[in-house]
């Protein structure tokens, strides 16, 4: 007899709430700086009008800096103006940061009538290192309507909440 397939205990891996990294896009601003240091604005709006801003077709894109430069504010809406024909979104931000605000969206958008009154396991080991946030997140989101919530494997647990 498995007592943990009887328990009705429901397994929550977080890593299905990561998106494709092939969905997210990197545009750094530095190679379409003068001497990677400094907009000149005529040289810079060539070379955005020259860019194949075609890559980046349906896919989120992380717009940031790798220079030590200041960016002057209209740079950046220029930039965000050339995407939105195809981007799917375009944000302020590395690669990695946009990845993890996109799973802490997934996570606030889950359905939790799934859940409701059970008993749920959110899965501690996995292939990919998650952030302490989706954690957070996911508790926040889930203790209004779960029975319990538990962090670890269902055969070995950590009692995160319990409703009385």
């Amino acid at each position: 007899m498995n007592k943990v397939a009887e328990s009705g205990i429901i397994t929550l891996n977080l890593e299905q709430f990561l998106p494709e990294e092939e969905a997210v896009s990197s545009f750094d601003i530095k190679p379409f700086l003068f001497r990677e240091m400094i907009v000149k604005e005529k040289d810079f709006r060539q070379m955005l009008s020259e860019h194949d801003w075609s890559q980046y077709e349906g896919k989120h894109v992380a717009v940031f800096c790798s220079a030590d430069a200041i960016i002057p504010m209209w740079a950046y809406m220029l930039i965000a103006s050339y995407l939105q024909a195809y981007a799917a979104k375009v944000h302020s931000g590395s690669k990695e940061t946009v990845l993890r605000m996109l799973l802490l969206d997934a996570i606030e958008n889950i359905d939790v009538d799934t859940y409701l009154d059970k008993r749920v396991v959110i899965k501690g080991c996995g292939d990919t290192v998650m952030p302490e946030a989706a954690y957070m997140s996911i508790t926040q989101k889930l203790k209004p309507v779960v029975k319990s919530l538990m962090f670890g494997e269902p055969c070995s647990t950590v009692p995160v909440y319990k409703k009385k």
